[in-house]
């Protein structure tokens, strides 16, 4: 177990591609280890979520959950959750803003349109189906950390570019919540 450097913005490798994790790797030590190494790093910057691409692992893994997070005071509880190989299904037609932050953008937020309702499904970290309705907050980090899978960052999603800051002054100016 260990915390990582988290890569960040500018760097190449997070705008590759990640490579679905093979099934025989599943409950391996090495799957095991970098799970743990994400839990940790996720957990030591105050996370919501984390992708494996972030710290240099180009596999579609995917962690994220908290109880209460620092980073997003409001924010209502999301269950620790891996997600291994996911697919993600929008559930209807509409989406909404929100700000949103990223460890591999440190210092910065920006508003971010993504789908109210989605599904996901792919295998937890003993290989099991996993499969979830969720909206809201929620729904919000999933589609967040599986953009990383395919080599998306949040600021590349932001359609107002006036609506993208560094968390302080944002805050100073009413923007966003100060973090308690």
């Amino acid at each position: 177990m260990a915390i990582r450097p988290v890569l960040r913005l500018g760097d190449p490798f997070l705008r590759q591609v990640a490579v679905a994790v093979p099934r025989q790797a599943i409950g391996s030590p090495e799957l095991s280890a970098l799970l743990d190494d994400l839990r940790d790093t996720m957990a030591a910057r105050d996370g919501a979520g984390l992708a494996a691409p972030q710290i240099g692992v180009a596999l579609r893994v995917v962690i994220f959950g908290f109880t209460t997070n620092p980073r997003y005071p409001e924010a209502p509880p999301i269950p620790d959750t891996v997600l291994i190989n996911p697919v993600l299904t929008p559930l209807g037609s509409a989406r909404s803003s929100g700000w949103e932050g990223c460890l591999s953008v440190p210092g910065l937020r920006g508003l971010v349109p993504r789908w109210d309702r989605i599904r996901y499904t792919g295998l937890d970290e003993q290989g099991r189906p996993l499969q979830r309705e969720v909206e809201g907050f929620h729904a919000r980090v999933v589609q967040h950390e599986c953009d990383h899978l395919d080599g998306v960052l949040f600021p590349d999603r932001i359609e107002d570019r006036t609506a993208f800051g560094f968390s302080a002054e944002l805050a100073a100016a009413g923007l966003l919540p100060v973090a308690g």
